[in-house]
């Protein structure tokens, strides 16, 4: 359909040893890209999802396995109540128009966030969107909605101890693996990259525990004018970067006789 996830776009071939099998975007900068063009700010939100749209259309062509983008912060509901209820508008708009195009080419949707406290109808629509898409094994695309990174840690660390507390696990237990297992979507791989436009050099929240290795990319345009050109420079810096988690590189000091 016109305007879909799946416009055809040209081939590009990635090192596949050099891709990241996971990124993460930071979506920033629709309300300044309607400001410099005197339009209101949901019309920036409009056109940012028309950049949602592009960027998992790139993430298939170029078979990145995972990819989360930040939707809508715990902290964006302190927004105007107008804007609020527009993005929540924008939500339903791409739930509805584009869910049967993402499960037809094998997207599984995962939603991470806080539900409680939702109104029923997004709640449904979330729970939509995973059902339909469930069995899917291709890109998964994981939708932080009302997210945020410390309010993440904290109900991993409440569930544990509470299962402490009833003596499900012993607080002797719980390491690295344990807590992360805790996380929202704990079996989906850490992030390789994370992905930020508009200039803007911060986390805000996202993905506070999962990035804690991955290489970031800070981008100068705003949000609503990313494109696959866009997408794939961020690629190719990363392509770049000498990832060591924390330790040296592995080739020897010394060359052995062979």
């Amino acid at each position: 359909m016109p305007g879909s996830v799946f416009q055809e776009i040209s081939a590009f071939a990635p090192d596949a040893a050099a891709s990241p099998r996971h990124v993460a975007i930071i979506m920033d900068g629709n309300g300044r890209w309607a400001k410099a063009r005197g339009l209101p700010r949901i019309e920036g939100h409009r056109r940012g999802v028309e950049a949602l749209r592009r960027a998992v259309r790139t993430a298939i062509e170029l078979k990145i396995a995972y990819l989360t983008v930040y939707s809508f912060s715990a902290e964006n509901w302190t927004r105007p109540f107008e804007e609020v209820q527009s993005l929540m508008g924008l939500l339903h708009l791409f739930i509805r128009n584009d869910l049967a195009e993402l499960k037809s080419n094998n997207v599984c949707i995962r939603v991470i966030g806080e539900r409680q406290g939702l109104p029923a109808d997004i709640v449904g629509l979330l729970d939509e969107a995973e059902r339909t898409t469930q069995k899917n094994t291709g890109l998964t695309l994981v939708v932080a909605f009302n997210y945020g990174g410390r309010q993440e840690i904290a109900a991993a660390a409440r569930c544990l101890a509470e299962k402490a507390a009833r003596g499900e696990l012993s607080p002797e237990s719980i390491d690295v693996d344990t807590f992360g297992a805790a996380l929202h979507a704990g079996e989906i791989p850490d992030p390789d990259l994370v992905i930020r436009t508009s200039g803007e050099k911060r986390i805000s929240n996202f993905l506070l525990w999962q990035a804690a290795y991955a290489e970031f990319v800070f981008l100068d345009v705003l949000w609503p004018d990313f494109g696959k050109l866009d997408f794939i420079a961020a690629l190719e810096e990363y392509a770049h970067r000498d990832r060591r988690y924390g330790g040296i590189d592995p080739k020897p000091a010394i060359k052995t006789a062979s």
